[in-house]
């Protein structure tokens, strides 16, 4: 019998948003890597499979990675190679030239830029200011007895801890609060890139790396106002705001949903809850699994280049392929029992929710340091979190409401009550 997602059109359907997992096992009974029955996209399903693509920066280009396959090429692919054709079109194509869609040697340079930015040492300066904010966000609510996670507490601690981190003053932390972007891969089509708050967010940043080349401090933001490529040169100011904005958007955004995928995951698990609260030692490891799980990526794309397989699939010159690292963190070949949640799993940080290869999300130890922070305070805090039924109902008729989105996994609100410790 043919299987209802056998002809699906994965990028523009709804009833796949809430849970896309037996869509991706469903692939997967297909095999590590197949072809999808739409724009000529070949799905990976398998991990391995998938780390071999990420690693094959010569083969596989990432200008793709954020959209897929819309809109089309700008050009018919040459048979032989596309290369030269991607580098001339790269300016007309969406997010074409940012950092996360570079190939190798300009994504080497640019990314050098941020070396010394988003160190271990720079991150535990920063512990205490989200310490403090933290509490500052808990105290707003903890009398209450619920809470909207996301709008009261992963995003502003999300927002202001990455803006302290790259040193926006704290004049400006209320006004870029509200200032949040669409997420890239939305069904139906991403809303106009002309009205995105995130270009707010880039005039802000532009203002003051532009005062701080000028006038240097002993701050954050001098250090990247006035950091220079390997030559010695200076970038321009636009190079370096857009930057600015990437690892804002990187820090805030992914910690922003994690941190709301942990407290589902608390508040549907009693017993998992109970014992990360009396053992804080398994926090590292709940995160991981959490992200292996339920991670804020459920896909990234790459363009082949040349001629190359994946797995047993032949891949031409401008073919795409999908990589479903929602599917690739749950392939059984790599973990046991893989849609079992095991606090323990020893391989559970192997997973591939930040990526792999030198696409690796920029980031990720910052979501680690933030969502182990805020969730440590919680439950310092707080006890018996547990799911507010009167908002997604009952346990065995839940109702969460997801970005209608092929790319990422982002939870609209997430309602918890709880008690007060």
């Amino acid at each position: 019998m043919t299987s209802r997602f056998d002809e699906v059109d994965y990028f523009n359907s709804y009833d796949l948003v809430p849970d896309p997992h037996p869509y991706f096992e469903h692939l997967r009974s297909q095999g590590p890597v197949t072809k999808l029955p739409v724009y000529n996209v070949v799905a990976v399903t398998g991990y391995q499979e998938g780390v071999e693509v990420y690693w094959n920066h010569d083969n596989f280009s990432s200008i793709v990675t954020a959209k897929g396959p819309f809109p089309p090429l700008p050009f018919t692919p040459d048979p032989e190679d596309i290369s030269a054709q991607l580098e001339a079109h790269r300016p007309t194509m969406p997010y074409g030239s940012m950092l996360v869609a570079m190939d190798r040697p300009q994504h080497t340079r640019m990314r050098k830029l941020m070396m010394g930015l988003l160190t271990q040492k720079r991150l535990r300066e920063n512990e205490g200011f989200m310490h403090q904010l933290a509490e500052r966000l808990i105290d707003k609510f903890v009398e209450a007895g619920r809470v909207e996670v996301i709008g009261d507490y992963s995003h502003p601690f999300a927002t202001l801890a990455i803006a302290d981190l790259l040193g926006l003053p704290e004049e400006a932390h209320e006004q870029i609060l509200p200032l949040v972007g669409g997420l890239p891969g939305r069904l139906g089509g991403d809303d106009d890139m002309s009205s995105n708050p995130l270009a707010q967010v880039g005039m802000l940043f532009y203002g003051y790396i532009q005062d701080r080349r000028a006038n240097p401090r002993d701050d954050v933001m001098s250090i990247l106002a006035n950091v220079t490529y390997p030559e010695g040169d200076l970038p321009d100011l636009e190079t370096i705001t857009g930057l600015a904005g990437l690892l804002f958007g990187a820090g805030q955004d992914t910690t922003v949903r994690l941190i709301a995928a942990m407290l589902k995951t608390l508040g549907e698990n009693p017993e998992l809850q109970e014992r990360v609260r009396n053992d804080r030692e398994l926090i590292p490891n709940f995160i991981e699994e959490t992200l292996r799980l339920d991670g804020p990526t459920k896909a990234v794309f790459r363009l082949a280049r040349r001629r190359a397989k994946v797995g047993d699939v032949e891949v031409p010159p401008g073919g795409l392929v999908m990589l479903a690292q929602a599917a690739m963190n749950r392939d059984p070949r790599k973990f046991e029992n893989p849609n079992v949640f095991d606090v323990e799993r020893e391989n559970a940080r192997e997973n591939l929710s930040f990526g792999s290869g030198i696409h690796v999300c920029p980031g990720a130890p910052l979501a680690r340091v933030e969502a182990k922070l805020a969730l440590n305070k919680l439950l310092d805090r707080v006890r018996d979190i547990r799911i507010d039924e009167t908002v997604h109902g009952p346990a065995d008729a839940r109702r969460y409401d997801y970005e209608p989105n092929y790319t990422q996994r982002a939870l609209r609100s997430i309602n918890l009550t709880f008690s007060k410790a």
